[in-house]
């Protein structure tokens, strides 16, 4: 399969509508849940998204297109969220979330104007060189992986409350 961008854009413009509908308006005890110690809740996972938008995929694309011969990334710190937005409510986090994508999407319509930009490369820190329709397709799985890790944080508060049931919910047995 060779990545079509019109159906990533399906995945990242609806994204930010669909943490929204999920997230918006929780009680504390929803968005503040985890896994346990050294996992996520689902407001800190925002807070990565919002990262990401800022210091992640525009920029390493940005840097892939250009005409130097210097295409290393910078590390992303996959982290800082926990210390930068700990203060934000949800609702705040979803805005900024929703705002930063928007524009990132615009750029990304901008900046992606020729079949043979997908083939461009940069290197990254951990993995060495990357193309460009790599960099695309890896920013549509990550946001369903996070959507996927939020469900799971969100269903596993219920785990003994379901009892018996629990055979037959795959999300709490994973």
């Amino acid at each position: 399969m060779v990545l079509n961008m019109n159906e990533a854009f399906e995945i990242l413009e609806r994204t930010p509508k669909t943490l929204e509908a999920l997230l918006s308006g929780l009680s504390e005890g929803w968005v503040t849940s985890n896994e346990g110690e050294g996992t996520w809740n689902p407001s800190e996972v925002i807070g990565h998204l919002i990262d990401g938008e800022k210091y992640n995929w525009i920029p390493r694309l940005k840097i892939m297109l250009t005409e130097t011969e210097e295409k290393n990334f910078p590390v992303f710190d996959r982290f800082s969220h926990l210390k930068d937005y700990a203060c934000l409510s949800i609702e705040d986090k979803l805005d900024e979330f929703s705002s930063l994508r928007k524009e990132n999407i615009k750029k990304l319509k901008e900046l992606i104007v020729e079949e043979r930009q997908f083939e461009l490369t940069g290197v990254h820190p951990e993995y060495g060189e990357v193309e460009a329709r790599q960099l695309i397709a890896t920013w549509a799985v990550h946001d369903l992986t996070h959507l996927a890790q939020i469900t799971r944080v969100l269903a596993k508060r219920y785990t003994k409350e379901v009892g018996p049931w629990k055979g037959y919910l795959g999300i709490l047995n994973k």
